[in-house]
């Protein structure tokens, strides 16, 4: 798939110039199978499977990507079983994005692996490093989240809705604002409806 190694070099944290080699024919690549995907109906599950398949590096079954999704190259994003995207979900993939199992991410959420140097001069003349984005099996992640650079969310986190996430997650909390930050431990307590299920 990689056309030339400034893709290897952005993946592995290294600063390049996202304006030079191939960058821009990725992006155009992966903004045709987006607006390919986000012309489906709802009902082609067949047909948006198919996309999907295409533009992500792998995929595991039962996943669901509600319309419009966005992301920049899409063969850095790796989704397990049972995942579901809700609507506008926005996926920065310039370093990897695993998803684990049983994944909930809910509307407006942005996934963010790029960063641009904070010197004027040098971020207008492209120059970029990117940091991959773990995502632990049966996490949820309310609407409006962002996620930024680097950061690992551990098995069963729960982010709550607005937050922006700049660090990394531990497993089984609850967590949420801004910045986000652990509330507290998710318990057996947090059960609402056993016997239901």
């Amino acid at each position: 798939m990689e056309k030339d190694g400034n893709i290897g070099r952005l993946r592995s944290g290294e600063w390049v110039n996202g304006f030079a080699g191939v960058f821009g024919e990725y992006l155009a690549e992966c903004g045709e199978k987006c607006f390919t995907l986000n012309s489906l109906r709802p009902s082609d599950r067949e047909g948006r499977c198919a996309v999907l398949r295409s533009l992500f590096g792998s995929m595991g079954d039962n996943v669901i990507v509600n319309s419009p999704f966005h992301c920049d190259f899409g063969f850095n994003i790796h989704v397990a079983d049972n995942f579901i995207g809700n609507f506008n979900l926005k996926v920065l993939d310039e370093a990897e994005v695993r998803i684990g199992n049983n994944v909930f991410i809910g509307p407006n959420v942005s996934l963010c692996t790029v960063i641009h140097s904070c010197d004027p001069e040098e971020r207008n003349s492209g120059l970029m490093c990117a940091r991959p984005i773990v995502i632990g099996d049966n996490v949820w992640i309310a609407s409006n989240v962002v996620v930024l650079p680097g950061v690992s969310i551990g098995e069963g986190a729960v982010i709550g809705a607005g937050s922006v996430v700049t660090k990394d997650v531990e497993p089984f909390t609850l967590s949420y604002g801004n910045p986000c930050r652990c509330v507290r431990k998710i318990t057996a307590a947090d059960k609402v409806a056993e016997g239901l299920i």
